[in-house]
Order: structure tokens, then sequence, then C-alpha cells
């Protein structure tokens, strides 16, 4: 790890209740140290031969730092709708502007003992050159589902994805 401090532990984020209803505000270093429940968009990007974006994330992240993840996104604003958050985090973290909306698919409530937050699930096209932020990705690549799916037992995946990747798949085999 450098010297620096991990990213974004200033940043005000809502603070929400078990049906997804704001109930207050805390900074982000807060809402982690105390466990607080919030809000957190995931997309997966897709670029036009419908290869998904997979990228390891830098030692700097204040959650799950180096490891690998198939969706962009984060955590939504103060104010901020699950919307809005899940195209501005794709296109800070895959460095485009101009995506076009992420189509939203589900939502789920992660809980562990040690994190909670409400997840949106998305799904967007974006180019294949991106440039992605190198404050957020130390590593990506565009990968096909079977790429994809050898590496899930090889890699240490940040675990909100994984499960949201696995819910993913359960959804579109529901479908």
């Amino acid at each position: 790890m450098t010297d620096q401090s991990p990213l974004s532990a200033d940043e005000l984020l809502d603070i929400v209740d078990e049906q997804d209803r704001v109930v207050g505000q805390a900074r982000r270093g807060r809402v982690y140290a105390e466990r607080l429940r919030h809000r957190c968009a995931f997309v997966l990007a897709r670029d036009d031969e419908g290869r998904v974006f997979v990228h390891r994330r830098t030692d700097r992240k204040l959650v799950f730092p180096s490891l690998y993840d198939m969706f962009v996104g984060g955590v939504v604003g103060t104010g901020e709708s699950y919307d809005e958050a899940a195209r501005r985090e794709a296109e800070e973290e895959l460095g485009v502007r101009g995506l076009p909306a992420p189509v939203p698919l589900f939502k789920f409530l992660y809980e562990t003992p040690e994190h909670t937050w409400w997840s949106a699930v998305y799904e967007v096209r974006c180019p294949r050159t991106v440039a992605p932020q190198a404050e957020e990705v130390a590593w990506h690549a565009f990968l096909t589902e079977d790429e994809l799916d050898r590496r899930l037992a090889e890699w240490e995946w940040v675990p909100d994805g994984f499960e949201a990747y696995r819910r993913l798949l359960a959804w579109r085999a529901a479908g």
C-alpha cells in the first residue's frame, strides 16, 4: 500500500432502512466503520461484442482493495438516485463520457457481518476503447462470459460483486 490514504472516506452518503428509505446521512468512513446501511449501484458493462468489462481494484480502495470485479459502480451519493449513480459511476470508472443510460435489472439487499447496502444492478453497452480511472482500476480487460466463468474460481473477487453476479445469472435463468 502506498502512503496515500484510502479513497472517498469523507464522501457523504444517505443511510437507509430495511425498506431502502432514507433515514439519515453519514460520511463514508463512518458508514463502513459502523456498518450503516446505504445504497450502491452495480453496472455490468459490455462492449459491442458482448464481452464483460472486468477489472482489479486498486490497493487504495476503502472497501475490497486489490480484488477483481465484473461490475463498475459504487455508492449512491446523498440525494442521488440509483439511475444517476449508475451512469456517473460507469462513466467515471470506464473513463467514457456519453454512455447510454444503464438499464436497471433488479435490486437486492447485500448483508454480511461487516457490510450492508441496497444494491441496484444494471447493464450498459460501452465502447471497446475505455480509459479507466487509475485511482480506481489497477488492471482491466473485456472477457467473454466463458472466460469470466473460468476466472470465477481462479481469482479473488469482491464479495458483493460476486454475489450480484450470482444473482444476475439466477435472474436471467428464471426470466
